[in-house]
């Protein structure tokens, strides 16, 4: 048998059933089509409120984001200092002359 594997929101919000709207953790796996025993290990994962994990997920993503576009810009940057001194020595060869 497999392991499911279930994206993070899914788990948010299942936390998010139990903790904000107060139904029981059996109800909520036999709806949702997980063990309770799941529903009991995402509880003391995401024991945070909903809003709270979505917002830290959000803030995780955004860093993803600017850390990619950083080396990026580095990339550029180291570029365009070795075109820059390529031609800076060109340029000091052809006066020379």
């Amino acid at each position: 048998m497999t392991r499911q594997r279930y994206p993070e929101t899914f788990k948010i919000e299942a936390v998010k059933q139990i903790t904000e709207r107060g139904r029981p953790v059996a109800d909520v796996a036999r709806a949702l089509g997980v063990s309770s025993h799941s529903l009991y290990a995402w509880l003391k994962q995401y024991g945070k409120p909903a809003d709270q994990l979505l917002e830290e997920s959000a803030l995780q993503a955004e860093i993803r984001r600017l850390k990619a576009e950083l080396r990026q810009v580095t990339e550029e940057r180291n570029i365009l200092k070795e075109a820059a001194a390529y031609f800076a020595s060109e340029s000091r060869k052809g006066t020379r002359s």
